[in-house]
Order: structure tokens, then sequence, then C-alpha cells
């Protein structure tokens, strides 16, 4: 397993990182959750991800349990906030980073989290309240670092514009993959000059580059198009796109990897990217996905991927 500086905040992390979202605590029961986090382990990711919202509680619940009896220093945690909790408990406020850091501590069973992490920017916030909330949590020893998911260029340079005095963020959470790759143009070269490391969700993008879908026809049972979460995924399970991803089977198999190794190799060969979040059901999974932060591929193998679906990507 590869590990990595997270951006300029002096925490190494596992180029891979284990996802938590539609998994533990709620899709997916206690006893196999706890198997996937033991495979975790055993392949070398120390670096899990979370938010209070997943399971409105419920996966930092889990992993509270599951974590519990292992050294704290063996892994490094992210949480985040700012998705609703209740009817009145929502967004960036001073008020609602005080209350929800101690809420996701107590869930969690831990003193502290490395990384704590707005889930989105709150336009009803004065940012430099949210700065000094989540200021007062890194000096208060609730959290080692922070960070932020999806935030537009101009929130991020706003945000670093009032550091000093605040605390300032070290990671950045996009969406990001071979058929999504928005945050190239702008927000990863404004984090790579400030030092901010990225941590992306959906490399696999939304599990359509593992090549499970295929074009006119149905989704395999029990995957994730073949469920309510399909909603997600409409322009990712279009017959082109599909199409598309076929044909990086043989790139995959001139690699020697899987067509989800692959891809996630990609992604973690980019510039100024830390590590890729994946999730996991049964821990086979994970021993598949960890293995590709360890694969040598040709960078010519994947700019061939890459020119492939850059007809059809996302974004």
């Amino acid at each position: 397993m590869q590990y990595r500086d997270l951006g300029d905040s002096g925490i190494r992390v596992s180029a891979i990182c284990l996802g938590s979202w539609l998994t533990y605590g709620v899709g997916v029961d206690d006893s196999a959750g706890r198997a996937c986090i033991d495979a975790a382990f055993d392949a070398g990711i120390d670096f899990i991800d979370t938010a209070n919202v997943y399971g409105t509680g419920a996966a930092e619940e889990f992993l509270g349990r599951a974590l519990k009896g292992r050294p704290r220093d063996s892994y490094v945690l992210a949480t985040k906030l700012f998705f609703p909790m209740s009817e009145t408990d929502k967004g960036l406020s001073g008020r609602q980073v005080a209350k929800q850091i101690d809420a996701s501590l107590s869930r969690l069973q831990t003193d502290y989290v490395d990384l704590y992490q707005c889930h989105r920017y709150d336009p009803d916030t004065p940012l430099e309240e949210t700065m000094a909330a989540l200021s007062e949590v890194v000096r208060s020893g609730k959290a080692r670092a922070i960070g932020f998911s999806e935030w537009a260029p101009d929130q991020i340079q706003a945000a670093l514009d009032l550091a000093p005095p605040h605390v300032k963020f070290v990671s950045s959470q996009p969406q990001y993959s071979l058929l999504y790759r928005r945050a190239e143009a702008k927000v990863i070269p404004l984090s790579v000059a400030n030092g901010i490391g990225q941590i992306v969700w959906s490399p696999l993008a939304m599990g359509v580059l593992s090549g499970k879908y295929k074009p006119g026809e149905a989704p395999p049972a029990n995957s994730r198009a073949a469920s309510e979460d399909q909603r997600f995924m409409t322009r990712y399970l279009a017959d082109p796109v599909l199409e598309a991803v076929r044909k990086l089977a043989p790139i995959a198999d001139r690699a020697g990897c899987s067509m989800a190794q692959l891809a996630i190799a990609w992604v973690l060969a980019q510039p100024g990217i830390t590590s890729a979040i994946v999730g996991a059901s049964r821990p086979e999974q994970l021993k598949e996905t960890a293995a590709a932060a360890d694969l040598a591929i040709d960078p010519a193998l994947l700019a061939e991927a890459a020119a492939i679906l850059e007809g059809v990507r996302i974004s």
C-alpha cells in the first residue's frame, strides 16, 4: 500500500480510503461490515471516511463499535458535517459546527477525528463564522485538520484568504474519475498551489468503470443500478457511455489488472491526488481495489484509457 501526505497537514494516509456512504450501519450488517474493516487493515488501508449524515449517524456509530479496541494512532479517521441531521440541525454555523463535532465524536467513540470536513458550502452562514468555528475545533484538539467537499474555486480562495488568522484547509473531497473530471480545471490546480490534497469520491463512477453494466442489458441483481440509487446514475448508464467503457477491457488485460483496478490506478496517477475513496460490502472487494494502489501501469496505457472515454465524459 502506498502512503501519501495529506496536503501540507503533516498527516500521512493510505492511497486507498475506505468510505462508508450507503454501506456500514445502513445497507451492510455489522458482521459483514466488521469483516470489511478487518480486510481494509489487512490490506494496509489506514484511512477511513464517513459523515454524520450517513444513515443519520448510523455509519459513525458502526465505526465507533468496529474500531473500538484498535490503537487510535493506527488509523486516520475523517468525518463531515453540513447536511440536515434534523429539521433544525444543518449547515455550517458556529453553533452547528460546535454541536456536530461533539455528536460525531460521541458516535465514533473517540476524543478526536484526524480530519473534519465541510460536506458542502453553506451560503446561509458567513464564511468567517464557519472558519472561526472550525479553527476552534482544531485548537481544542477535537480535530487535527480541516477540509471541504465540493466547494467552488472562489469559495476555496475566500477560505484561504482567511488563513491566518484562521486554520487553513488541507483537503478537498471532489467527485473524480475517468468519466468525471471537472475538478481538473480549477479546483485541483488551486489546491496544489495551496497545500490542499484531494481525497476523491466515486473513482469508479458509481461502479460503471468496473465494467459490470452492459449496454442494452438490465443491471445485475443487487447492484447499485438495480436499486433506488439508480437515480444518481442516470447519465453514467447511457448506452454510449457503457459502450465506451467496454473498450477499456483490452487495456486492463494489457496492464494485467481488472477494469476497476485500472480506473483507480488512473486516478491515483493524476497530479494532486492523495487518496481514492472506495466502498465495499464484501472483504474481497477491498482486496481488489487496495491492490490498485501498488500497480505500476504504463502511463501510455492510462492515457489510452482516458482518450477512449474523452467523448463520453460526464464532466
